[in-house]
């Protein structure tokens, strides 16, 4: 199967030139790229720092004067460009780096033509502009990729993790009422579709199947290089969780740990934890039903649990 062929279109006025190795690199995993240009005012002292990485990266710059205050010209030729090289035929999808709402109609336009549309801006970039691509994708992960900050949760713009564990487990379902099992890569593929914006990197992962088994609630399964993914036994899943309870309980020693801190380490570990689940209506009872810790006051009677 042949790669796909990629227009690459940059807003300069948007994006800084810092990025410009992590889009090239990131881009070249959807397929090659053929056009590489880059809009803006090469005349302002703005684009300066975009100029010396223009001839290393083979970028093409298209001058646009900002002739009229108020009117973003830019935007303009890269959209004109961008509809002149859809007619040609030559390409089979589009990158646009921007972390501007403009383009938002432009990337619903070319998906409507059949185009693959890969959007890149910073986690600034409003949300129309995110889910009118058919992937988005945050320059400040491209960057810090390697740096391990697992559970960084959540800027402003990120999917909770809620709503994507709610649909993972959804997806699971579906599949499970036709009698197949599900493949993590296909389950990867659905959350896309669902939500273009969705990426791991956004949580402070580099994979999936790490981000799924941080949820507790579902079982990976790895059949050569193929990994399946189920949801947990809720047997096994509640005898878990109270392992982990205990566990925490336990490494505090004889200071013991405060009910309420301990509630959010369960509840950060789990998202979907519930302790009516366990048959009990306080996250208190819970603890106290499980064997080995006793619950107690402080001298601010302040609730806490330690190991007996």
């Amino acid at each position: 199967m042949e790669n796909k062929r990629f227009a690459l279109l940059i807003d300069a006025d948007n994006i800084s030139a810092k990025y410009i190795s992590d889009i090239l690199e990131e881009l070249s995993t959807y397929g090659i790229t053929t056009y590489k240009r880059i809009y803006g005012d090469w005349t302002s002292t703005q684009a300066t720092k975009w100029k010396g990485e223009l001839l290393e990266n083979s970028v093409v710059p298209v001058q646009q004067f900002s002739n009229t205050v108020g009117k973003n010209a830019t935007d303009s030729t890269l959209i004109i460009d961008a509809m002149d090289i859809l007619y040609t035929g030559n390409v089979e999808g589009f990158c646009i780096v921007s972390s501007d709402s403009d383009f938002t109609r432009l990337a619903s336009r070319l998906r409507e033509s059949g185009m693959e549309v890969i959007g890149m801006g910073e986690e600034k970039t409003p949300r129309s502009f995110r889910v009118a691509c058919t992937r988005f994708i945050n320059l400040e992960n491209l960057s810090n990729q390697d740096e391990d900050a697992e559970h960084q949760d959540s800027k402003d713009n990120t999917i909770g993790r809620e709503v994507i564990y709610n649909a993972i487990t959804n997806i699971i379902n579906e599949n499970a009422n036709k009698g197949k099992s599900v493949e993590l890569a296909a389950v990867g593929n659905r959350l896309v579709n669902m939500y273009p914006d969705f990426d791991v990197r956004n949580y402070g992962y580099s994979l999936l199947s790490r981000f799924v088994e941080d949820a507790g609630m579902f079982l990976l399964e790895k059949n050569q290089n193929v990994i399946t993914i189920s949801l947990k036994d809720n047997e096994q899943s509640q005898e878990e969780i109270r392992s982990y309870v205990k566990d925490a309980i336990y490494k505090t020693g004889n200071r013991g740990i405060g009910i309420s801190e301990l509630s959010n380490l369960v509840y950060n570990k789990y998202s979907s934890f519930n302790v009516k689940d366990f048959g009990y209506s306080q996250f208190s009872k819970f603890v106290q039903g499980i064997e080995g810790v006793e619950l107690y006051q402080d001298r601010n009677s302040r609730k806490r649990v330690r190991k007996i």
